[in-house]
């Protein structure tokens, strides 16, 4: 596996044509379209409490360092968030949706389109320190696996999301991960597992697999419908 340090790019280069959507809750895009902060193998975005999310913009105000973050490259040339997406939205939010919170200044609320203009650069021009890797499958989900140890354990299903990330994956939880769907309730009636830490695609790929889903999601990793899987599942609980 291939890894490269870049240390050029700055806090308002991630920040470029950055676009949240308010309804999943994501951070979606930066790097003027060339990053995918949210990978369809990554949890929605949790820091938006008022008190993590603004954190991570005090820590930049303070000058001190937000840690390592690693991208992942793809064959088309376009970076994903690898480990930390939760970071990059809070700042992005912050900076690129000036009214979306606030930070305490002087024991007064400020925006950052009401930041001095010296704090406004010291944040937009702050480096980050970015590992790019670029590898097989196996190689990103055992790379994954290291440096997601400091923080919430994942769970197997969204290391093999990791793994086999592309157009099945991004199919596969929108249908079987989604809370929302309303066949949920019927669905975890009789299969266990939480759907928002992939326990029910978990499941649905098991099932159709017969255990072997590492290799089911190589073979359909470029499949654009789960149409397959779905009408096994539903086979199964009928």
């Amino acid at each position: 596996m291939k890894t490269t340090l870049h240390t050029e790019w700055t806090v308002g280069d991630i920040c470029k044509e950055f676009f949240h959507d308010k309804n999943e809750n994501k951070g979606l895009f930066g790097m003027d379209g060339q990053l995918i902060i949210q990978p369809e193998y990554q949890r929605n975005y949790i820091y938006g409490d008022g008190k993590r999310d603004v954190a991570v913009v005090e820590s930049l105000l303070k000058g001190y360092p937000l840690g390592l973050i690693y991208f992942v490259k793809n064959a088309d040339g376009k970076y994903e968030v690898l480990d930390g997406q939760q970071r990059i939205t809070s700042f992005a939010r912050f900076v690129a949706n000036s009214w979306t919170f606030a930070v305490m200044r002087e024991g007064k609320p400020k925006y950052f389109e009401s930041l001095e203009k010296d704090e406004q650069e010291l944040l937009v021009n702050t480096p980050l320190t970015i590992y790019v890797c670029e590898g097989q499958p196996s190689e990103i989900e055992a790379w994954f696996k290291t440096i997601s140890i400091a923080g919430v354990p994942l769970v197997e299903q969204e290391l093999r999301n990791a793994a086999y990330h592309g157009p099945f994956v991004t199919a596969a939880r929108k249908h079987f991960s989604n809370p929302e769907n309303a066949n949920m309730p019927r669905w975890r009636t009789y299969a266990k597992g939480d759907p928002k830490r992939q326990g029910i695609l978990e499941t649905a790929l098991n099932w159709v697999s017969e255990g072997q889903i590492e290799d089911y999601m190589a073979k359909h990793r470029n499949d654009t419908d789960i149409k397959d899987i779905d009408k096994y599942f539903e086979t199964v609980l009928d």
